[in-house]
């Protein structure tokens, strides 16, 4: 775990923090992060998600509101860490954000299901081209599309990651990750559909063609 947690603080450590209309999951402190819930216990968790000898690396575009933003880990939502369905990861023991109802993220619904069902959910890493939270300046829980300058912030904890399990292959999750890791030069294994907007069916068949 310490070597882990080493590796999640390296990579924090490349990207930002306090940047208007960008949100770090693990330097920032979010006004609707429920108590015990901050930027430290976000770094754990994302610790023991990587406390694994990954298969595979699947990287989507940027964190969303109802799912990193909260539990510091991508494609990974407040609901499904409550439910204790996350390798590694004990049930919560309480929330992570003050909403009324946990947040549930229909992608990272998507995600974990199709992993299980494939048995590779112990033997895969989530991440993202870009690592920080691109929201609306007048609405912290909404996302929009990174800037092509906010892209590029990502791209040293990207390389890390890909640098820190050279074994494992890299999956772009949807046509704009596939363009970003392109852009970045990542050589990936293959790209799949997003699971969003009735891709889960696609989402799937593209990834087990690829196992």
């Amino acid at each position: 775990m310490e070597s882990r947690l080493s590796l999640a603080r390296s990579l924090v450590a490349t990207l930002p923090a306090g940047k208007p209309g960008l949100f770090n999951p693990w330097a920032d402190r979010c006004p609707h992060d429920a108590a015990g819930n901050g930027p430290e216990a976000k770094l754990v968790r994302l610790a023991l998600h990587l406390e694994c000898e990954p298969e595979f690396i699947l990287a989507g575009e940027a964190p969303g509101y109802q799912g990193c933003r909260y539990s510091g880990i991508a494609f990974t939502s407040e609901r499904l860490l409550g439910e204790g369905t996350i390798p590694r990861i004990p049930a919560l023991p309480g929330r992570l954000s003050n909403r009324r109802l946990p947040f549930s993220e229909p992608s990272a619904t998507i995600v974990w299901k199709t992993l299980y069902r494939l048995g590779i959910a112990e033997r895969t890493i989530l991440w993202n081209a870009m690592q920080l939270h691109p929201h609306r300046p007048d609405s912290l829980w909404s996302n929009r599309t990174p800037a092509p300058e906010e892209i590029r912030l990502g791209e040293p904890a990207l390389r890390l990651l890909v640098e820190a399990f050279p074994r494992a292959k890299i999956v772009a999750v949807g046509k704009k990750a596939e363009g970003l890791l392109g852009e970045m030069g990542v050589k990936v294994a293959g790209a799949v559909r997003h699971p969003a907007n009735g891709g889960a069916t696609e989402f799937a068949r593209g990834l087990q063609a690829l196992i």
